[in-house]
C-alpha cells in the first residue's frame, strides 16, 4: 500500500506491556495519513493487559485487558523475539518468523529481581509479575489450603502480594531488607505508620533482615525460610517480590549500549545509539535512571509517537521525555498511602520538614519545604491522603498556606491559580495548560468530558478532584455558569428536587410544579418527578395523576418494541425457576404468538404483545407466581447469579441464595436509572458482577461488595467498595449507596457516571456510607425499609383494579379486540391494525 505515492514505513515494536500498548494508540491516533504499519511482537501468550491492577486478577477474577488495536496493526502473541539484525534491520522471533523494520521500538519491559539465595529453585517458590504467574500461584495455594507463606519484599507489589496470599487463605509474613516498608516512596515515619495499619490486618512483618536461603521439605518442595539473623519461617509457599531488572538482553545481543546495572541507554528522545532503535518503558535507561511507574512509561511512549510521526513528515518531531513526576498515591490494604515530588528532600541542606502523627487515628504525614518555608519539595501521606492532589500539584511553587496550616487546617481548593506547567494527570502526563484549553476550545462542561479530550484522570482517578476543580475555575473565569436546571419548568436540579419532594411530603406533580417551578410540565420533567414520587413511595404509579407523568414504557407497565408491540418480562429472582412456571411462560407464548428469548440477565423475555392482550397475559402469569420484573420502568431489573456453592464445584458461598435475597429486596425500586446487578460465588465470576451497577463476589470469609460498573454505551468495570463483608453488612451497604444514589443522581444518570461526577470519588463514598460523614445513613436505612414494607407488585395491583385496565384498549372506537373485522398485518417490521370491509382495507389509528 502506497500513502501519497510512497511505500508505507514499517514499525516493530518488541514487547505488548502498557508501555507498548499505549505507544502503538498514540501512533493510531495520530497518524492521520496512515504512514505506518504498525507489527507487535509480544513474549505472554495474551494481548496486553493492565499491570498495575494485576492483583485484582489474582483476588477478584477481574479481566484487566486493554483495548484492542484495530485490524491495521498486526500483534504476534506467544512468539517472542529472539534476534535483532540491526543491519538488515529485521527481528526474528522465537518461532522463525522474521519481520522487517524501518524504526523498531524496544518496550520489553523488566522481570523481577530474585535474589541469588540458596533454594530459590525450589517447588512452590513463585515471582509476582504475570497472569501466568499469578495463576500458578493460585493453583498452588488451592491445593494447600491454611499453609503458611512468606513474601520476600516490602515494597508496593509485595505487600499486594501478601494481601493477595491472605485472600487465598495463606497466613502470611512480609520479609523487608530494610529497616522500614515501601522504602523507595516513604520515610522511616510513613512505614512506621503503614506497617501498625498492616498488622492490623494479620499480616506479620519482619524488616531489616536479609534472607539467607530457602529450605525443602521432606516433600522436595520448598518448606521453610531462613533469614539473616539465624530465625526461619515456616513457608510452604514463597513469593518473591524484591524490586525488578530492565529486559535489556535483545539490545546486549546486538550490541547496543546498556547500563552497568541494566537499562538500554537511550537520549532523551528515548532513542538508542542506532538512530532506528527506540526504547522505552522499563526497559529504558534515560538520563541514568529506569523508571518502574506506568506514568514516565506512557510519557516515553508518547514522545516516541511523535518521533515517528515527524520521520513520516507527520510532526516537528520535537516531542522529549523530560524525567517525570514519580509522585504516588494508592490505597493499600484499606490504606491510604501517598508520596508526593522528593519525599527525602529534608536529607538535604537549606530543607525543612513538618511532620504530624495521630497514632490513634493511623495518620502520618510529612511535608518538605524550603528553608523559607514557602516552597514545596515533596511529601509523605499515610492513613489519610486526601490533600494529595493538591499537594502534588504544589510540588516546587509555594504552598497555599504556611505548612502548619496546610496540616492542620487543610488545603483549599487549588484550580485557577495553579500554573499552567504545573503536570495535572501523572499518570498520562496532563498538564493544567492542556486541560484549561481542551476546556475552552472543546466547550467543555464535565469532568467526563475532559477525561475523554484529555486523559486526565481517566488512569488511577486520584487526580480527578483537581480536574474537576479546574474545571469549575475556568468556567467561572468564562462567565459559564454550568446549567443544572432539570428542563425549562423547573430551575432546580433532580436532586434538589427530590430533597424538596421529600422534605416537604410533596405528593403530586400540581403541587411541586406550582410551588417549585413554572408552566404545565414535558416530557423531561413529568416522568423524572414520577420516578422521585415512586421512589419515596407514593402509591401505584397508575393512580390518578401520577398515570399521566409516565413515559410510554411505565404507561402500558411493558416495553414499546420497534414494531408498536409490546414485551413482557415476569420476574425470575436470581434466575431460579421451577418447571412448573417454566410450562406456564411456554403456553403463554404459544397461546398469544409471542417471542421468546432467554436474556444475559437469566429472564425470558415475550415479545410482540398488543396492548389490549397485556392484562390477560398477565393474569395467566400472576396467577401462576409470577410478578413484575420492571423491565419497562428505571428500577431494579435483575440480580444475576451463578450457581454457586449449592452446585459448583469452585463456589464458596450460596449465590443464588443471596442474589434472591437482594432481589426480592430491591424490586420495583425506582431510580434516576435502570439498576442491574449481580452476584458471583466464587472469584472466577461468572456472573459478571463487575460490569454491574452494584456486584458481589464471594470470598472465603464472606463477600466482596462493587459498585458503579455497567455495561452500557462506555462500559466500566466497578469499583471495589468493600471487602469479607458478612451478609448483614453487605446489604446495609448496598441499602445505603443505591438510597443515596437515588437521593442524588441528575436524571438518566447510571452509577457509573454518578460516580465518577462525584467530588472524593469512591473514597467519598465509602465515607458517606461506612463512616457516616454527612450524618444520613440513617435517613438512608430508614427509607430502605419503607420501600420493602410497601412493595407491591404493580401488576397484580392493576389487574385488581378496574379503572387501571381501562386504559388497556388499542383502539377507542374498537375496545373490545379482537373483533373479526380487525386483522394486524406487518407492514416494512411495523404491526398495522387493519379493518377489513369487503374488497376494501382501511388502517385504523390508535
Amino acid at each position: 500500500m502506497n500513502v501519497g505515492g510512497e511505500a508505507r514505513k514499517r514499525l516493530v515494536v518488541v514487547g505488548h506491556g502498557p508501555a507498548g500498548h499505549r505507544l502503538v494508540e498514540a501512533l493510531r491516533e495520530r497518524d492521520v495519513t496512515g504512514a505506518w504499519r504498525i507489527t507487535v511482537v509480544g513474549e505472554e501468550p495474551r494481548p496486553a493487559y493492565d499491570r498495575v491492577a494485576l492483583t485484582s486478577h489474582l483476588t477478584e477474577g477481574a479481566d484487566l485487558a486493554l483495548p484492542a488495536h484495530g485490524p491495521e496493526v498486526t500483534v504476534h502473541t506467544g512468539d517472542p523475539a529472539v534476534e535483532i539484525d540491526r543491519t538488515a534491520r529485521t527481528v526474528t522471533t522465537a518461532s522463525g518468523r522474521r519481520v522487517g523494520y524501518d524504526a523498531l521500538v524496544l518496550a520489553t519491559g523488566s522481570s523481577p529481581f530474585v535474589p541469588p539465595v540458596p533454594g530459590r529453585d525450589l517447588p512452590g517458590v513463585f515471582v509476582y509479575r504475570t497472569i501466568d504467574d499469578l495463576d500458578a500461584l493460585r493453583e498452588h495455594c488451592a491445593a494447600r489450603p491454611g499453609a503458611g507463606g512468606v513474601v520476600i519484599g516490602g515494597g508496593l507489589l509485595g505487600l499486594e502480594a501478601a494481601r493477595a496470599l491472605q485472600g487465598l487463605g495463606v497466613d502470611a509474613h512480609v520479609v523487608e531488607v530494610a529497616p522500614w516498608l515501601m522504602p523507595r516512596q516513604l520515610d522511616e515515619g510513613g512505614g512506621a505508620m503503614l506497617r501498625r495499619h498492616i498488622e492490623a490486618l494479620g499480616l506479620r512483618v519482619r524488616t531489616g533482615t536479609p534472607v539467607a536461603a530457602l529450605e525443602a521439605g521432606e516433600d522436595g518442595a520448598v518448606a521453610r525460610v531462613r533469614l539473616g539473623d539465624g530465625s526461619a519461617l515456616e513457608a510452604r509457599v514463597v513469593v518473591f517480590s524484591a524490586g525488578i531488572r530492565p529486559r535489556d538482553e535483545l539490545a546486549r545481543r546486538c550490541g547496543l549500549p546498556v547500563g552497568e546495572r541494566g537499562g538500554v541507554v537511550v537520549d532523551a528522545a528515548c532513542r538508542t545509539a542506532d538512530p532506528a532503535v527506540f526504547a522505552i518503558g522499563e526497559c529504558a535507561l534515560i538520563g541514568g535512571r529506569v523508571y518502574g511507574l506506568v506514568g514516565p512509561c506512557l510519557s516515553m511512549a508518547e514522545a516516541v509517537a511523535d518521533q515517528l510521526l515527524a520521520e513520516a513528515g507527520g510532526s516537528s518531531g520535537n516531542a522529549r521525555f523530560e524525567g517525570a513526576d514519580t509522585s504516588t498515591k494508592l490505597k493499600l490494604m484499606g490504606v491510604d498511602v501517598a508520596s508526593f515530588g522528593d519525599p527525602f528532600a529534608d536529607r538535604e541542606e537549606g530543607t525543612l520538614s513538618v511532620t504530624y502523627t495521630d497514632p490513634v487515628d493511623g495518620v502520618y504525614t510529612k511535608l518538605v519545604v524550603s528553608d523559607d518555608a514557602r516552597t514545596l519539595l515533596g511529601g509523605v501521606l499515610v492513613g489519610d491522603a486526601s490533600a494529595y492532589p493538591t499537594l502534588r500539584a504544589c510540588v516546587g511553587s509555594a504552598l497555599p498556606d504556611s505548612p502548619g496550616q496546610t496540616l492542620f487546617g487543610g488545603v483549599g481548593p487549588a484550580g485557577g491559580d495553579l500554573p499552567d506547567a504545573t503536570v495535572i494527570c501523572n499518570c498520562n502526563n496532563v498538564t493544567a495548560e492542556t486541560i484549561r484549553r481542551s476546556i475552552r476550545d472543546e466547550g467543555l462542561t464535565d469532568v467526563g468530558g475532559v477525561k475523554s479530550c484529555t486523559r486526565a484522570g481517566a488512569s488511577c482517578g486520584s487526580c480527578v478532584p483537581l480536574v474537576k476543580r479546574l474545571l469549575d475555575a475556568e468556567l467561572v473565569a468564562a462567565g459559564i455558569e454550568v446549567d443544572k436546571a432539570l428542563c425549562e419548568h423547573f430551575d432546580h436540579s433532580r436532586a434538589e428536587l427530590f430533597d424538596i419532594v421529600r422534605v416537604r411530603r410533596i405528593t403530586t406533580f400540581t403541587q411541586l410544579i406550582s410551588e417549585h417551578g413554572r408552566g404545565r410540565g414535558c416530557d423531561i420533567c413529568k416522568p423524572a418527578v414520577a420516578s422521585i414520587l415512586a421512589s419515596l413511595g407514593n402509591g401505584h404509579i397508575l393512580d390518578g395523576e401520577q398515570a399521566a407523568l409516565q413515559d410510554t414504557n411505565d404507561h402500558f407497565l411493558a416495553n414499546l418494541q420497534k414494531n408498536g408491540t409490546y414485551s413482557v418480562v415476569p420476574r425470575i429472582p436470581g434466575g431460579e425457576i421451577t418447571p412448573e412456571k417454566l410450562i406456564v411462560i411456554g403456553e403463554v407464548a404459544r397461546d398469544f404468538g409471542l417471542y421468546t428469548k432467554i436474556t444475559g440477565g437469566q429472564r425470558i423475555d415475550l415479545f410482540g404483545a398488543r396492548v389490549e392482550q397485556l392484562p390477560q397475559i398477565w393474569k395467566r402469569l400472576v396467577d401462576a407466581g409470577f410478578e413484575s420484573g420492571h423491565a419497562y420502568g428505571k428500577a431494579l431489573r435483575t440480580v444475576k447469579s451463578c450457581v454457586g456453592s449449592t452446585w459448583c464445584r469452585y463456589g464458596v458461598q450460596d449465590s443464588v441464595a443471596l442474589a434472591i435475597r437482594l432481589e426480592l429486596r430491591y424490586r420495583g425500586l425506582r431510580a434516576p436509572h435502570k439498576l442491574k446487578a449481580a452476584v458471583s460465588g466464587c472469584a472466577r465470576e461468572c456472573a459478571e458482577a463487575q460490569s454491574k451497577d452494584f456486584g458481589i463476589i464471594a470470598t472465603e470469609k464472606g463477600w466482596n461488595l462493587y459498585v458503579a460498573g455497567n455495561g452500557g454505551m462506555r462500559p466500566r468495570h466497578a469499583d471495589l467498595f468493600a471487602s469479607d463483608l458478612d451478609e448483614e453488612t453487605l446489604v446495609r451497604y448496598i441499602d445505603r449507596f443505591l438510597m443515596f444514589y437515588i437521593r442524588t443522581a441528575d436524571r438518566l444518570q447510571r452509577t457509573a457516571s454518578w460516580l465518577e461526577g462525584l467530588d472524593g470519588g469512591i473514597d467519598y463514598l465509602r465515607e458517606v456510607i461506612i463512616e457516616d460523614r454527612l450524618g444520613i445513613c440513617a435517613e438512608l436505612d430508614a427509607a430502605m425499609e419503607r420501600h420493602v414494607a410497601s412493595y407491591s407488585d404493580e401488576w397484580r395491583d392493576t389487574l385488581e383494579d378496574p379503572d387501571k385496565l381501562r386504559r388497556f384498549v388499542s383502539f377507542v372506537n374498537a375496545p373490545d379486540v379482537p373483533d373479526p373485522s380487525i386483522v394486524f398485518e406487518t407492514e416494512r417490521d411495523q404491526i398495522k391494525p387493519v379493518l377489513r370491509t369487503g374488497p376494501q382495507r382501511e388502517v385504523l389509528s390508535r
